[in-house]
């Protein structure tokens, strides 16, 4: 075995090419997503003097306890194991590999983390948080209220065009994970809110020919980073201690359902979500929640 630094072989070098194609037009994933695939794939590749196809599982452990001689976390080593997994799944299909030697080998057990949400308090004080008497206060409002109101993520927020939204019928189809569409809902607070921004704000800070539905200050479409600093910006002013990102307000959507009565599969759907698994660890949120309302509340709890 040669560790990492070693030159890669042609072989290693045309399957890794194949593989990073297969990602992108057959399995259709983000370029960070095939990035990360490749990044994992390449390391074990430059560790390794011996051909993809000579592998065995005796060497995939040997490379295990490398990793955890570097003490890397159980997630970041999980995560290069799903790599390999992956990368084999597509060698037996392309080299005719009879047994895949990461098939028969665990990946670490990881501890489930519960996603971090807001309380209804919590999420109403942020959305009333910026100074809607400026375009860039209404612009804000109006990406709080839709990032709650929808459930979508940053990045399908900041690639929304104002033509796919449909206010009055509170509705708007986004492009998600594995450029799948789907069609998202929004209701009366943040119809309400992006009413006003794209009466009243929107045409003071984008320019003519601009598609984007949400901009900065340059009039240009606004990237991810800039969202999280606008989140950032009200979670300082309103001295809130949690750890908040754009993302939590995903979190406390998909919550926020379930403990209304949603039910689990109508919020998979509004998620996006692939597999339910997914969508089921909002119900261990919910059920947190519920207990320390009624802990709090009832009088013999």
């Amino acid at each position: 075995m040669s560790d990492a630094g070693a030159q890669l072989s042609e072989e290693w070098e045309e399957v890794l090419d194949a593989f990073s194609l297969h990602l992108e037009a057959e399995r259709n994933l983000s370029v960070h997503t095939v990035s990360a695939y490749i990044h994992d794939v390449l390391a074990f590749a430059l560790w390794s003097a011996h051909s993809p196809v000579q592998v065995t599982p005796i060497m995939i452990r040997q490379y295990l306890t490398k990793l955890f001689e570097r003490e890397l976390s159980k997630r970041s080593i999980a995560r290069q194991m799903s790599a390999m997994r992956s990368f084999y799944r597509f060698l037996r299909v392309v080299k005719g590999l009879q047994v895949s030697p990461v098939e028969a080998i665990r990946s670490p057990r990881l501890e489930r983390r519960l996603p971090s949400f807001l309380y209804v308090d919590e999420i109403f004080e942020l959305l009333n948080a910026p100074d809607c008497t400026q375009p860039l206060g209404v612009r804000d409002r109006a990406i709080l209220e839709f990032l709650y109101a929808s459930g979508v993520r940053v990045a399908e927020c900041v690639a929304l065009n104002v033509s796919d939204l449909r206010i009055d019928s509170g509705l708007v189809s986004v492009i998600g994970k594995g450029n799948r569409e789907r069609i998202v809902l929004f209701g009366s607070g943040a119809k309400r809110a992006l009413r006003t921004y794209l009466q009243d704000a929107r045409p003071k800070l984008a320019r003519m020919d601009e598609l984007a539905l949400f901009v900065n200050h340059r009039g240009t479409r606004l990237s991810d980073r800039s969202v999280r600093r606008v989140v950032d910006r009200y979670v300082e002013q309103l001295a809130l201690v949690k750890n908040i990102t754009p993302h939590t307000f995903r979190h406390t959507f998909a919550t926020h359902l379930l403990e209304g009565g949603a039910d689990l599969r109508v919020v998979q759907e509004l998620l996006g979500h692939q597999s339910l698994s997914s969508t089921q660890i909002y119900t261990h949120t919910a059920k947190e929640h519920l207990m320390r309302v009624y802990e709090l509340s009832h009088p013999r709890a």
